[in-house]
């Protein structure tokens, strides 16, 4: 028998050309068909499914739904990631500067409240996980991508009005806190409408958002158009301090 000594040698990769990679794109269109299915699974029968569930709707056995997925916990990740995705690009498209600051903040709360209602059980899903610590892709999750989007936005306006940019994240996340414990309230007694409920979050995070802009000096209101709004803050940020003051005793004056 022969004995190898020295450094032993790994055997050589294979680089990747068309053989090795041909089969890429179809893995990962059948690992999303497989999410979208399990999305439908889970709005049809509740929160707690079952990998047979998603290969009986998929016609296949239940190991070939595991070959795409490193086992149960990283397949309900996987779906967890999907949902969130999902929710969060819905709620994201309504933060853009069309329309006044009311406009904005209904739109937000409108998909947010609106998503839920249609996708209960998906909700679950996500709130499910909250419980597990699993932050990432749980509600939890999901208060933290809107929260970060907004404080950036807002740390960005209030940086242009001479404002200290780190009083912005506190603002934010206590805006996405109340509108998520609001909503989880509400599917656990749903006892007002969607509508209903829609318009208590919109007066109040109005209201929050006036209130911090009034002791900051930032000349906002719901009723101010979000696009004019930047406008002004990127010609006081170039004018430097006195410009600042100018322009918010110009605004006050208005």
């Amino acid at each position: 028998m022969t004995h190898v000594t020295g450094t032993r040698r790994r055997p050589a990769q294979p680089s990747a050309d068309g053989r090795s990679t041909r089969w890429d794109g179809h893995k990962a269109q059948r690992r999303a068909d497989m999410l979208d299915t399990a999305l439908v699974v889970i709005e049809e029968n509740g929160a707690e499914i079952s990998v047979q569930q998603i290969a009986d709707r998929l016609h296949v056995p239940r190991p070939v739904v595991y070959r795409h997925f490193d086992g149960r916990a990283d397949l309900d990740d996987a779906i967890r990631r999907r949902i969130l995705e999902s929710l969060t690009a819905e709620v994201l498209a309504r933060l853009h500067s069309e329309g006044t600051v009311r406009d904005l903040v209904r739109g937000a709360v409108g998909a947010y409240v609106g998503w839920v209602e249609r996708h209960p059980n998906l909700h679950r899903f996500l709130a499910a996980a909250d419980s597990r610590g699993e932050s990432a892709t749980s509600l939890a999750g999901v208060r933290d991508r809107i929260g970060s989007r907004l404080a950036d936005l807002f740390a960005d306006t209030l940086e242009r009005f001479g404002v200290d940019r780190n009083r912005a994240r506190p603002m934010a996340f206590g805006i996405v806190g109340f509108v998520d414990g609001v909503v989880d309230s509400w599917r656990a007694a749903p006892t007002l409408s969607s509508e209903q409920v829609e318009g208590i979050l919109t007066e109040s995070v109005l209201s929050l958002l006036e209130g911090n802009a009034r002791s900051l000096d930032v000349p906002l209101t719901r009723d101010t158009v979000a696009s004019d709004l930047l406008s002004r803050a990127q010609a006081v940020s170039g004018a430097g301090s006195g410009g600042i003051r100018s322009a918010i005793s110009g605004r006050r004056a208005g």
